[in-house]
C-alpha cells in the first residue's frame, strides 16, 4: 500500500458493481455484505490497511439460493420465468434467470470497476447537472452537489465550456451552483439537429483555496417534457425536446452479452452506430436488464440517441417488504444521480409489463390481481416511491409509471388510446396485418421473430442447420417459438421445404411484419408519436426478435429499418375498401415534389397512372388522397402491383398475399467489379425481382452487404457493395442460396 494513500484522512474501497450477493473482507476483517447488482458500494478501509501488501477477499454466493430464501421468507409472487427461478426476489439482472430470447446463466462476480479512493477533509459525493432552461437565447444549468466530509469553510467553483473549449460561464457557492450560457448550442435528438456537448467542471477547495476534489463531465443543453394531456382521441403521449414535439423512432435494448463485462467500448459503438445508421433516434433500456455503463450513455449523447430508461422491474409482481424497499430506494437514488448528466436520457419509466400483468395475467390457477389484492406487489414503487425520488433527485426529466400504462389505474394499462402500448397478440396469435387494427398513442413494444444470420448459425450450431434440429431448438427460447414462426409464415407463403428457404422467408417475414407495423403507426402521426420495436440486439446467437443478431450481424430487418425509419416516407394503407396514400415528412425542410402513382403488371407494363403534387410541411404527416379506382382496382390482383414514387421515396402495394401471386420466373443481368476487398455487384432486372437479398456471409463469414430486400421493376438496376476479404466471383454471388428473391422461391 502506497504511503501517500495512507497519509490521507479517509481511504475508501469503492465497488461500482458487484454481482450480486457478496461478502467482503480486507486482511481478515469483514467490511460488509452486498445484495444489489445495480448499486455501488463504498466501504471505509483505512483502519484495516497496512503498508505493503493487503489482501482483499470477495466471496460470492448463489444468487438463486438467495432469491429462493427470500421467496420462502416472504411468500411467492408470480413471475414469467419458466424454470420457476424467482428473479423478482433479488435486485439482479432478471434476464440472467432465462428469458424468451436468452439462456439461463445466473452470473456472479465483479462486473464494474473496483478501486481505492483516498481523500481528506471533503470530497464530491455526487454532482447532478439539471437543465432548467434551454432555448435559442439562454440556457441555465442548476448543479446540485452533495459533499461528503465534516469540515467547514469549503469553496465550490463551477466552470462551463462550450464545445470549442471557450469558457462561457462560471459560478461559486456551497451546495447549488447555477451557470448560464447565452445563445447556447442546443443538444438535439438525431435527425432534429446537432449534438454539441459542453464541458462542466467542478472544483472543491478548502478554506485556503487548496483543491480537494474535482469532477468533470460533458453535458448537453436541452429540455425535455412529456405531454400526456387528454384530447378528443384519449390522452397524448408525446416527448417534447427544446419545446419541439419529437416522433420517437427506435427499438428496445437488452444486455448485449450474457456476461456484461465482455461488452467493450468498440462493441457498444458498433451496436449504437447500427441503431443510428438505421435512422433510429431512441433506444429503450428494458427493465429486465441493467442500468447501462457510462460508455453506453456517453455514446448515446454523442450520437443523438434518446434513451428511455426503465427502472429494473420486469414481468413479475415484486415484494415491497424489507429489505427490498430499502434496496430499491438506494438503487434508484444512486442511478438517478449517476445518470443525471446525460442529455440522451429523456424519460424514466417505472416498470415493464408488471401493471399489465396485474390486470390480465394468471399463474397456477390464480390471477395476478388476486395475489396482489392480498399483499404489496410493487405498485407502491411505481406510483409513490419512484416518482418521489425522480422529483427530488432528477426533476429535469419526466417519469412514467410503466410500460404499458394508460396514466391511471382506472383505465386498462394497455388501452389503445391512452399512454404507451405493447402489442403482442400479433406474433403470438395473429397475422401482422392486425397491427392496422390499432390506433396507439405510442408503441413501446411489438415485434416478430427470425433466425440469426447464416454465418452466426454456422458458428453456433455447426452442421445442424435444420429448423427442428436439437441445436437449433436449443437456440429458440420462446414457448412454441418455431411453431409460431411457421404459423405466421404460412399466412403469407407456402410452407418451406428446405432449410435455406425457411431461413430466407422467416427473415423476410420478420422484416415485412415490422415494416407494416411501423408504417401504419407513422401514418397515424401526430395521434401516434412513437414506435419502438422489440428489439435491436441479442446477447447470444438465438432465434429472436432482434434486428442485429448475437454476433453483431444485421438481419434483413435492419436494412428494412433504414427505409421505414427514413425521414421521408411514402406508404400505401387500406382505408375501408379503398387504398390511401400517405406521406410522412420527419425533417425540418418542406417536402416538395411530384408523386407518380402507377399500376403495373409484373411484366412491367403500365396499366394506369396518376401524378400528384406534393407540398408537405416539416414534421408533418398527410393523407395525400384516396387512390382512384382506375388505379387502385386491379384487372388481375395476382399479377399486378401499385407503385408510388417521388425522387427520394417509393412505396409498393401488392393486391394478394405472396402464395396467391403469379410471380414471373426471375431473370436479370449481373456484373461484378472488384477492387481489393470491395465488390460492386450490379443487378439489372429483366423481370420483377421482389425482396432481393445477397447473403454474402454464406461465402465469407465477415462479408458485409450495403443493402438487402431490394425490389426492382423490369429494366431497373441496383448496385450492392460487398466487402469481403475473400475474393468473390460473379457466378457464386448470383447463385442459390446466396442470391434470393421471393419470385425465385415461388418457382423452387
Amino acid at each position: 500500500m502506497a504511503a501517500e494513500l495512507l497519509a490521507e484522512e479517509q481511504v475508501e474501497l469503492l465497488c461500482e458493481g458487484l454481482d450480486t450477493v457478496a461478502r467482503l473482507e480486507l486482511n481478515g476483517t469483514l467490511l460488509g455484505e452486498t445484495e444489489n447488482m445495480h448499486l455501488a458500494y463504498r466501504f471505509p478501509v483505512k483502519p484495516h490497511l497496512r503498508a505493503g501488501q493487503n489482501r482483499l477477499s470477495i466471496t460470492f454466493t448463489s444468487a438463486v439460493r438467495y432469491a429462493v430464501a427470500q421467496q420462502e421468507r416472504l411468500g411467492a409472487l408470480p413471475h414469467v420465468n419458466l424454470q420457476e427461478l424467482p428473479f423478482n426476489f433479488i435486485r439482479k439482472m432478471a434476464c440472467n434467470f432465462g428469458w424468451d430470447w436468452g439462456p439461463t446463466l445466473v452470473t456472479a462476480g465483479i462486473w464494474q470497476p473496483i478501486y481505492l479512493q483516498a481523500w481528506s477533509q471533503a470530497r464530491l459525493a455526487s454532482v447532478r447537472p439539471l437543465i432548467k432552461r434551454a432555448d435559442a437565447e439562454r440556457a441555465e444549468v442548476e448543479v446540485q452537489v452533495n459533499i461528503a466530509g465534516t469540515r467547514k469553510g469549503l469553496k465550490l467553483a463551477g466552470t462551463l465550456e462550450d464545445p470549442d473549449g471557450h469558457t462561457v460561464a462560471q459560478s461559486f457557492g456551497e451546495g447549488v451552483l447555477t451557470l448560464a450560457a447565452l445563445q447556447p448550442q442546443l443538444w438535439w435528438p438525431r435527425g432534429h439537429g446537432e449534438q454539441p456537448l459542453y464541458t462542466l467542471t467542478l472544483t472543491l477547495s478548502d478554506a485556503n483555496g487548496a483543491p480537494l476534489d474535482t469532477w468533470t463531465a460533458r453535458i448537453g443543453l436541452r429540455t425535455v417534457k412529456l405531454q400526456t394531456e387528454a384530447d378528443e382521441h384519449g390522452a397524448a403521449f408525446t416527448l417534447v425536446i427544446n419545446g419541439k414535439p419529437v416522433f420517437c423512432k427506435g427499438a428496445n435494448w437488452i444486455p448485449d452479452d450474457c456476461f456484461p463485462h465482455r461488452v467493450t467500448e468498440a462493441r457498444y459503438r458498433s451496436r449504437l452506430e447500427q441503431a443510428a445508421d438505421a435512422n433510429m433516434n431512441m433506444l429503450r433500456v428494458w427493465g429486465g436488464g441493467s442500468y447501462e455503463t457510462e460508455t453506453f450513455y456517453r455514446l448515446c449523447d454523442e450520437l443523438g440517441l434518446m434513451v428511455w430508461q426503465d427502472f429494473l422491474f420486469a414481468c413479475a409482481l415484486y415484494p415491497e417488504e424489507p429489505p427490498f424497499a430499502e434496496l430499491v430506494e438506494a438503487e434508484a437514488r444512486y442511478q438517478l444521480a449517476r445518470l443525471a448528466k446525460h442529455p440522451s436520457l429523456v424519460l424514466w419509466n417505472g416498470n415493464n409489463e408488471n401493471i399489465w400483468g396485474y390486470f390480465d395475467w394468471s399463474k397456477g390457477g390464480r390471477s395476478w390481481r388476486e395475489v396482489g389484492s392480498e399483499r404489496s406487489w410493487g405498485l407502491g414503487f411505481y406510483l409513490e416511491l419512484l416518482p418521489k425520488l425522480v422529483a427530488e433527485i432528477d426533476p429535469s426529466r419526466p417519469y412514467w409509471p410503466g410500460s404499458p400504462y394508460s396514466g391511471t389505474m382506472d383505465i386498462h394499462p394497455n388501452h389503445d388510446r391512452f399512454g404507451c402500448k405493447h402489442s403482442w397478440d400479433v406474433w403470438n396469435e395473429r397475422d401482422y396485418t392486425v397491427y392496422r387494427h390499432y390506433q396507439p398513442r405510442f408503441v413501446t413494444e411489438f415485434g416478430f421473430q427470425a433466425p440469426p444470420c447464416y454465418a452466426t448459425l454456422r458458428r453456433a450450431i455447426g452442421e445442424q442447420l435444420k429448423p427442428d434440429s436439437a441445436a437449433m431448438l436449443h437456440h429458440q427460447k420462446a414457448v412454441r417459438g418455431n411453431d409460431k414462426l411457421i404459423a405466421r409464415l404460412t399466412e403469407h407463403f407456402h410452407k418451406p421445404e428446405d432449410f435455406d428457404t425457411w431461413h430466407y422467408l422467416t427473415q423476410l417475414n420478420q422484416a415485412r411484419a415490422v415494416q407494416l407495423g411501423v408504417e401504419w403507426f407513422r401514418s397515424r402521426q401526430p395521434d401516434c408519436m412513437g414506435t419502438l420495436y422489440w428489439q435491436l440486439n441479442d446477447c447470444w446467437p438465438v432465434i429472436s426478435w432482434a434486428a442485429v443478431d448475437g454476433d453483431g450481424r444485421p438481419k434483413p430487418l435492419w436494412y428494412a429499418t433504414r427505409r421505414f425509419f427514413a425521414d421521408r416516407l411514402l406508404t400505401i394503407q387500406p382505408q375501408g375498401e379503398a387504398l390511401a396514400l400517405y406521406a410522412i415528412n420527419d425533417s425540418d425542410a418542406k417536402w416538395l415534389g411530384q408523386v407518380t402513382l402507377r399500376r403495373l403488371t409484373f411484366a412491367g407494363r403500365e396499366v394506369a397512372a396518376q401524378e400528384l403534387q406534393l407540398a408537405l410541411d416539416p414534421r408533418t404527416t398527410a393523407l395525400l388522397g384516396v387512390i382512384v379506382p382506375s388505379i387502385a382496382v386491379p384487372d388481375d390482383p395476382t399479377a399486378e402491383l401499385l407503385v408510388a414514387a417521388t425522387a427520394d421515396a417509393r412505396a409498393y402495394w401488392f393486391f394478394e398475399r405472396d402464395k396467391a401471386l403469379a410471380y414471373p420466373l426471375p431473370a436479370f443481368d449481373a456484373a461484378l467489379e472488384r477492387e481489393g476487398t470491395s465488390h460492386r455487384l450490379t443487378i439489372t432486372a429483366k423481370t420483377l425481382l421482389r425482396d432481393l437479398c445477397v447473403f454474402a456471409d454464406r461465402l465469407e463469414p465477415n462479408a458485409t452487404v450495403s443493402d438487402q430486400l431490394l425490389t426492382l421493376l423490369p429494366g431497373e438496376s441496383a448496385t450492392l457493395v460487398i466487402s469481403s476479404a475473400k475474393a468473390l466471383d460473379l457466378e457464386t454471388l448470383t447463385s442459390h442460396p446466396v442470391l434470393r428473391c421471393v419470385n425465385a422461391v415461388r418457382h423452387g
